[in-house]
Protein backbone atom coordinates (compact mmCIF):
# COMPACT_ATOMS: atom_id res chain seq x y z
CA UNK A 1 0.00 0.00 0.00
CA UNK A 2 1.69 3.00 -0.99
CA UNK A 3 1.34 6.07 1.24
CA UNK A 4 -0.02 9.45 0.52
CA UNK A 5 2.53 12.22 -0.69
CA UNK A 6 2.76 15.08 1.43
CA UNK A 7 0.90 18.14 0.19
CA UNK A 8 2.91 20.63 -2.31
CA UNK A 9 2.93 24.42 -3.19
CA UNK A 10 3.47 25.42 -6.87
CA UNK A 11 6.34 23.84 -8.20
CA UNK A 12 6.36 20.86 -6.59
CA UNK A 13 7.93 21.54 -3.23
CA UNK A 14 6.37 19.46 -0.69
CA UNK A 15 4.94 21.26 2.61
CA UNK A 16 5.74 20.45 6.03
CA UNK A 17 3.11 18.08 7.60
CA UNK A 18 1.72 21.03 10.65
CA UNK A 19 0.77 17.64 12.53
CA UNK A 20 3.97 16.08 12.75
CA UNK A 21 5.01 16.49 15.99
CA UNK A 22 8.76 18.02 16.33
CA UNK A 23 10.40 19.39 19.18
CA UNK A 24 9.90 23.35 19.92
CA UNK A 25 13.42 24.30 18.48
CA UNK A 26 12.80 22.26 14.96
CA UNK A 27 9.44 23.82 14.28
CA UNK A 28 9.95 25.89 11.59
CA UNK A 29 9.94 29.31 11.63
CA UNK A 30 9.83 31.63 9.14
CA UNK A 31 10.23 35.60 9.70
CA UNK A 32 9.66 38.38 7.06
CA UNK A 33 11.72 41.94 8.01
CA UNK A 34 10.52 44.23 6.30
CA UNK A 35 10.03 48.22 6.60
CA UNK A 36 11.59 51.53 5.75
CA UNK A 37 14.90 52.01 3.76
CA UNK A 38 17.42 53.68 6.79
CA UNK A 39 15.41 51.69 9.25
CA UNK A 40 17.52 49.31 10.63
CA UNK A 41 16.60 45.86 8.44
CA UNK A 42 20.45 44.96 8.05
CA UNK A 43 20.99 45.34 11.83
CA UNK A 44 18.04 43.23 12.56
CA UNK A 45 18.83 40.53 9.97
CA UNK A 46 22.60 40.12 11.36
CA UNK A 47 21.16 39.92 15.16
CA UNK A 48 18.91 36.70 13.65
CA UNK A 49 22.38 35.72 11.82
CA UNK A 50 23.80 35.62 15.69
CA UNK A 51 21.13 33.69 16.76
CA UNK A 52 21.34 31.17 14.28
CA UNK A 53 18.85 31.67 11.67
CA UNK A 54 19.06 31.33 7.88
CA UNK A 55 18.68 34.80 6.97
CA UNK A 56 18.03 35.79 3.31
CA UNK A 57 18.46 39.96 2.07
CA UNK A 58 16.94 41.20 -0.77
CA UNK A 59 14.45 37.92 -1.33
CA UNK A 60 11.83 38.36 -4.44
CA UNK A 61 8.45 37.29 -2.44
CA UNK A 62 7.51 34.94 -5.15
CA UNK A 63 10.83 32.55 -3.58
CA UNK A 64 9.24 32.35 -0.20
CA UNK A 65 6.73 29.50 -1.12
CA UNK A 66 9.46 27.46 -2.48
CA UNK A 67 11.74 28.45 0.15
CA UNK A 68 8.79 27.27 2.93
CA UNK A 69 8.42 23.79 1.24
CA UNK A 70 12.43 23.21 1.60
CA UNK A 71 12.29 23.64 5.21
CA UNK A 72 11.69 20.87 8.20
CA UNK A 73 13.62 18.73 10.75
CA UNK A 74 16.75 17.45 10.44
CA UNK A 75 19.64 18.77 8.34
CA UNK A 76 16.90 20.95 6.74
CA UNK A 77 16.32 25.10 7.18
CA UNK A 78 14.22 25.31 10.47
CA UNK A 79 14.85 28.67 11.00
CA UNK A 80 14.34 31.28 7.91
CA UNK A 81 14.26 35.06 8.04
CA UNK A 82 13.93 36.70 4.73
CA UNK A 83 14.15 40.87 4.01
CA UNK A 84 11.71 41.73 1.78
CA UNK A 85 11.86 45.26 0.67
CA UNK A 86 11.51 48.17 -1.97
CA UNK A 87 14.48 47.00 -3.16
CA UNK A 88 12.50 44.17 -5.12
CA UNK A 89 11.01 46.64 -6.89
CA UNK A 90 8.31 44.95 -9.41
CA UNK A 91 8.76 41.83 -7.10
CA UNK A 92 7.76 43.99 -3.79
CA UNK A 93 3.98 44.21 -4.92
CA UNK A 94 3.24 40.50 -4.77
CA UNK A 95 4.51 40.10 -1.46
CA UNK A 96 0.58 40.74 0.09
CA UNK A 97 -0.53 37.91 -2.51
CA UNK A 98 2.45 35.55 -1.09
CA UNK A 99 1.47 36.04 2.37
CA UNK A 100 -1.91 34.93 1.43
CA UNK A 101 -0.82 32.04 -0.10
CA UNK A 102 1.27 31.27 2.88
CA UNK A 103 -1.82 31.62 4.95
CA UNK A 104 -3.95 28.95 2.80
CA UNK A 105 -1.43 26.80 3.45
CA UNK A 106 -1.24 26.72 6.92
CA UNK A 107 2.50 28.34 6.57
CA UNK A 108 3.17 29.63 9.87
CA UNK A 109 5.16 33.29 9.59
CA UNK A 110 5.66 36.46 11.37
CA UNK A 111 6.34 39.90 9.73
CA UNK A 112 8.28 42.32 11.45
CA UNK A 113 8.24 46.15 10.69
CA UNK A 114 10.79 48.31 10.85
CA UNK A 115 10.06 52.29 10.61
CA UNK A 116 11.79 55.62 12.03
CA UNK A 117 10.62 59.08 12.03
CA UNK A 118 11.20 60.84 8.49
CA UNK A 119 13.40 63.58 9.88
CA UNK A 120 15.39 60.35 11.67
CA UNK A 121 15.68 58.51 8.05
CA UNK A 122 16.85 61.76 6.07
CA UNK A 123 19.27 62.10 8.90
CA UNK A 124 20.36 58.58 8.48
CA UNK A 125 20.79 58.50 4.46
CA UNK A 126 22.75 62.15 4.55
CA UNK A 127 24.89 60.85 7.11
CA UNK A 128 25.55 57.49 4.68
CA UNK A 129 25.29 59.80 1.71
CA UNK A 130 23.46 58.25 -0.38
CA UNK A 131 20.16 58.17 -2.36
CA UNK A 132 16.92 56.52 -1.34
CA UNK A 133 16.22 53.93 -3.60
CA UNK A 134 13.03 55.76 -4.59
CA UNK A 135 14.21 59.39 -4.81
CA UNK A 136 14.73 59.03 -8.35
CA UNK A 137 15.51 62.61 -9.42
CA UNK A 138 13.92 64.23 -6.47
CA UNK A 139 14.75 64.56 -2.63
CA UNK A 140 15.26 61.88 0.26
CA UNK A 141 11.68 62.82 1.46
CA UNK A 142 10.40 62.32 -1.68
CA UNK A 143 11.04 58.38 -1.67
CA UNK A 144 10.82 58.50 2.06
CA UNK A 145 7.06 59.69 1.10
CA UNK A 146 6.94 57.17 -1.94
CA UNK A 147 7.86 54.07 0.04
CA UNK A 148 5.65 54.86 2.64
CA UNK A 149 2.95 54.34 0.57
CA UNK A 150 4.36 51.12 -1.13
CA UNK A 151 4.71 49.95 2.43
CA UNK A 152 1.25 51.26 4.08
CA UNK A 153 -0.38 47.72 3.80
CA UNK A 154 2.08 45.88 4.59
CA UNK A 155 2.71 47.61 7.89
CA UNK A 156 -0.76 47.23 8.76
CA UNK A 157 -0.85 43.77 8.83
CA UNK A 158 2.73 43.25 10.51
CA UNK A 159 2.76 41.19 13.91
CA UNK A 160 5.96 43.48 15.10
CA UNK A 161 6.13 47.23 14.17
CA UNK A 162 9.49 48.42 15.96
CA UNK A 163 10.11 52.19 15.58
CA UNK A 164 13.87 52.60 15.49
CA UNK A 165 14.34 56.39 15.85
CA UNK A 166 15.71 56.39 19.39
CA UNK A 167 17.52 52.75 19.55
CA UNK A 168 20.88 52.46 19.08
CA UNK A 169 21.96 49.27 17.19
CA UNK A 170 22.43 47.23 20.21
CA UNK A 171 19.37 48.72 21.27
CA UNK A 172 17.68 46.85 18.46
CA UNK A 173 19.61 43.84 18.62
CA UNK A 174 18.10 43.03 21.86
CA UNK A 175 14.82 44.24 20.69
CA UNK A 176 14.98 41.36 17.75
CA UNK A 177 15.93 38.79 20.43
CA UNK A 178 12.98 39.70 22.64
CA UNK A 179 11.00 39.05 19.71
CA UNK A 180 12.07 35.09 18.56
CA UNK A 181 13.05 34.68 22.32
CA UNK A 182 12.21 31.41 23.07
CA UNK A 183 13.34 28.31 25.45
CA UNK A 184 16.39 27.17 23.09
CA UNK A 185 17.08 30.76 21.74
CA UNK A 186 19.10 32.71 24.00
CA UNK A 187 21.85 34.46 23.05
CA UNK A 188 24.89 32.35 23.84
CA UNK A 189 28.31 32.73 24.11
CA UNK A 190 31.36 30.78 22.21
CA UNK A 191 33.88 30.88 24.38
CA UNK A 192 37.45 30.04 22.72
CA UNK A 193 40.04 28.99 25.56
CA UNK A 194 43.59 29.25 23.93
CA UNK A 195 47.15 28.11 25.13
CA UNK A 196 50.00 29.91 23.04
CA UNK A 197 53.96 29.58 23.36
CA UNK A 198 55.26 33.73 23.67
CA UNK A 199 57.93 33.02 21.22
CA UNK A 200 55.85 31.54 18.65
CA UNK A 201 54.28 35.48 18.77
CA UNK A 202 50.56 36.54 20.13
CA UNK A 203 47.37 35.82 19.12
CA UNK A 204 45.86 38.58 16.88
CA UNK A 205 42.57 37.36 17.78
CA UNK A 206 42.42 37.69 21.58
CA UNK A 207 40.13 39.20 23.52
CA UNK A 208 41.86 38.71 26.89
CA UNK A 209 45.11 36.92 28.03
CA UNK A 210 47.39 35.71 31.10
CA UNK A 211 50.67 35.27 31.06
CA UNK A 212 51.94 32.10 32.77
CA UNK A 213 55.67 32.99 33.55
CA UNK A 214 54.96 33.47 37.00
CA UNK A 215 55.32 29.44 37.30
CA UNK A 216 58.10 27.29 37.79
CA UNK A 217 59.04 25.81 34.10
CA UNK A 218 58.14 22.02 33.81
CA UNK A 219 60.39 21.83 31.04
CA UNK A 220 63.71 21.72 33.42
CA UNK A 221 62.58 19.08 35.49
CA UNK A 222 63.84 16.10 33.03
CA UNK A 223 61.17 14.05 33.90
CA UNK A 224 58.49 16.02 32.59
CA UNK A 225 60.58 17.65 29.71
CA UNK A 226 59.31 15.52 26.84
CA UNK A 227 55.48 15.65 28.28
CA UNK A 228 52.74 18.93 27.61
CA UNK A 229 50.34 20.16 29.86
CA UNK A 230 47.86 17.84 28.35
CA UNK A 231 49.58 15.06 30.63
CA UNK A 232 48.58 14.53 34.11
CA UNK A 233 52.46 14.75 35.59
CA UNK A 234 52.63 18.25 33.96
CA UNK A 235 48.99 19.39 35.08
CA UNK A 236 49.70 18.25 38.83
CA UNK A 237 52.83 20.04 38.70
CA UNK A 238 51.77 23.49 37.30
CA UNK A 239 48.63 23.16 39.26
CA UNK A 240 50.47 22.00 42.39
CA UNK A 241 52.48 25.74 41.92
CA UNK A 242 51.79 27.91 44.84
CA UNK A 243 49.51 30.35 43.75
CA UNK A 244 48.67 28.24 40.66
CA UNK A 245 45.23 26.91 41.22
CA UNK A 246 43.96 29.93 43.14
CA UNK A 247 45.18 32.47 40.07
CA UNK A 248 42.87 29.67 37.73
CA UNK A 249 39.71 29.94 40.25
CA UNK A 250 40.07 34.36 40.74
CA UNK A 251 40.81 34.51 36.84
CA UNK A 252 37.83 32.64 35.92
CA UNK A 253 35.72 34.78 38.88
CA UNK A 254 36.73 37.98 36.97
CA UNK A 255 36.25 36.15 33.56
CA UNK A 256 31.94 35.52 34.54
CA UNK A 257 31.58 39.18 35.36
CA UNK A 258 33.22 39.93 32.30
CA UNK A 259 31.54 37.19 30.18
CA UNK A 260 28.03 38.04 31.16
CA UNK A 261 28.57 41.55 30.20
CA UNK A 262 29.47 40.89 26.79
CA UNK A 263 26.02 38.23 26.99
CA UNK A 264 24.35 41.52 27.37
CA UNK A 265 26.30 44.15 25.03
CA UNK A 266 25.72 41.16 21.92
CA UNK A 267 29.30 40.32 22.27
CA UNK A 268 28.72 36.35 21.24
CA UNK A 269 32.33 35.42 20.30
CA UNK A 270 35.03 35.36 23.34
CA UNK A 271 38.88 34.08 23.01
CA UNK A 272 40.98 34.08 26.29
CA UNK A 273 44.85 33.28 25.18
CA UNK A 274 47.22 31.63 27.59
CA UNK A 275 50.49 32.02 27.13
CA UNK A 276 53.74 30.77 28.56
CA UNK A 277 57.62 30.82 26.49
CA UNK A 278 57.00 27.61 24.49
CA UNK A 279 52.88 26.99 24.77
CA UNK A 280 53.83 23.37 26.04
CA UNK A 281 53.43 23.11 29.65
CA UNK A 282 52.27 25.75 31.65
CA UNK A 283 50.22 27.74 29.53
CA UNK A 284 48.33 24.22 28.51
CA UNK A 285 47.30 22.67 31.80
CA UNK A 286 46.22 26.57 32.63
CA UNK A 287 44.04 26.24 29.88
CA UNK A 288 42.67 22.81 30.67
CA UNK A 289 42.12 23.98 34.00
CA UNK A 290 40.37 27.52 33.37
CA UNK A 291 38.46 25.94 30.42
CA UNK A 292 36.70 23.38 32.92
CA UNK A 293 36.09 25.68 35.36
CA UNK A 294 34.21 27.85 33.32
CA UNK A 295 31.83 24.80 32.03
CA UNK A 296 31.12 24.14 35.53
CA UNK A 297 30.01 27.80 35.64
CA UNK A 298 28.13 27.11 32.27
CA UNK A 299 29.90 28.83 29.96
CA UNK A 300 30.06 26.56 26.44
CA UNK A 301 33.84 26.76 26.21
CA UNK A 302 36.29 25.00 23.55
CA UNK A 303 39.86 24.31 24.38
CA UNK A 304 42.44 25.65 21.72
CA UNK A 305 46.24 24.53 21.89
CA UNK A 306 47.90 26.58 19.66
CA UNK A 307 51.29 25.71 19.40
CA UNK A 308 51.15 22.42 20.68
CA UNK A 309 53.77 20.18 18.99
CA UNK A 310 55.76 22.52 17.67
CA UNK A 311 59.16 22.11 17.87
Amino acid sequence: MSETPPPTVPHGIPILDESAELPRNERPEILIISGMSGAGRSRAAAALEDLDWYVIDNLPPRMLMALAGMMGSGDRVSRLAAVVDVRSREFFAELVNVLDELTRHKIAYRVIFLDASDAELVRRFETVRRPHPLQGEGRIMDGITSERSVLASLRNRADEVIDTTTLSVHDLSRRMREIVASEDADQKLHITVMSFGYKYGLPLDADHMADMRFLSNPYWVSELRHLTGQDRAVSEYVLGLEGAREFAEDYVATLAKILDGYQNELKPYVTIAIGCTGGKHRSVAMTEEISRLLRERGYPTRTVHRDLGRE
